[in-house]
């Protein structure tokens, strides 16, 4: 299970990265992206980092500009590896496996809210929308759909579309699921201050990495993890108004407002992380970690070896 091509065979013409070069290239294209969203469009437009947090619209300017660290990826790729998009996963069958993976993705957010509700985790504040519904509340959810589908479709370009499968190509795939998913999880380690909820979460990063890896390496294509990762973001923050990875968002909820109930442990909620630190997350992604093992999405068959390349 070494040197395997996830998602399209190589050729002689196609050069890899460095593997010590890929994660400091990683961050430069998360880093210049995310400067030139702020410098180039939120702070010429008047708005602040506090805004983010109270306001919809600079919160989808945010995530609509992670598509500038998604270029750069492709850039690099393309020039320096010369590799075409479909080599980082985004290959045939776009709208099939794009519409499954919104839909297995909600699925699994509603399973984990729903599981920690159960538990006595969650209360219903209201009903969102549906307290008062007008055309006009919907435009922000829209444009926020639209954001996350951008910025959840980035990351997995980042870590399940160009690492992994670069480090899979050196080092095989259980080394390039390691990696990724823990260089997913630090990224996210300032989110909030330190704290149990923030270790937790780590440790709940990690988990989802390694399922969303074996989601990719199954299917051979990157476009159901990225549905996945959009409806997961939506629906976690937009649909029942909790937190996203520690941030707030800002809009009224699609299906119902839910917040902590009362007394509710902090390892049942995520506390300020939000439910991506909780314990209903942690058992619904091992759950889905154990079904992908046991249908094969390790078995080598269905990837592509590529001995002697460079």
């Amino acid at each position: 299970m070494t040197k395997i091509e996830l998602y399209a065979p190589r050729t002689t013409r196609h050069r890899r990265t460095w593997t010590a070069a890929a994660i400091p290239l990683m961050v430069a294209f998360l880093v210049i992206g995310q400067v030139a969203t702020v410098l180039g469009v939120l702070k010429p437009m008047g708005f602040h980092s506090a805004d983010l947090g109270t306001q919809w619209a600079p919160l989808t300017i945010n995530l609509l500009g992670f598509g500038v660290t998604a270029l750069l990826v492709f850039a690099w790729a393309w020039l320096f590896e010369r590799r075409g998009p479909a080599a980082l996963g985004l290959n045939g069958d776009a709208l099939i496996r794009y519409g499954r993976g919104l839909l297995v993705g909600a699925g699994f957010l509603v399973a984990s809210i729903g599981l920690a509700w159960a538990l006595g985790g969650y209360r219903i504040e209201g009903i969102g929308v549906w307290s008062a519904p007008s055309p006009m509340l919907f435009v922000p959810i829209l444009c926020l759909f639209g954001g996350f589908m951008i910025q959840g479709a980035t990351e997995e370009i980042m870590f399940r579309g160009w690492l992994m499968q670069l480090i899979a190509s050196r080092h095989g795939l259980i080394a390039a699921i390691a990696i990724n998913a823990i260089i997913f999880a630090l990224l996210h380690a300032g989110n909030i201050k330190p704290s149990p909820e923030l270790a937790f979460a780590m440790v709940n990063l990690v988990l989802f990495a390694v399922m969303i890896s074996l989601y990719a390496i199954k299917e051979g294509s990157l476009w159901g993890v990225c549905a996945w990762h959009s409806a997961w973001n939506t629906l976690l923050g937009v649909g029942f108004g909790l937190d996203v990875s520690g941030e707030r968002v800002a809009v009224k909820s699609l299906v119902i407002d839910l917040a902590p109930a009362q007394g509710a442990p902090w390892w049942l909620t995520g506390g300020a992380f939000g439910p991506e630190a909780s314990v209903a997350t942690s058992a619904v992604l091992l759950a889905g970690v154990v079904f992908l093992l046991a249908t094969g999405a390790l078995k080598p068959g269905a990837r592509y070896s590529a001995p002697g390349l460079g």
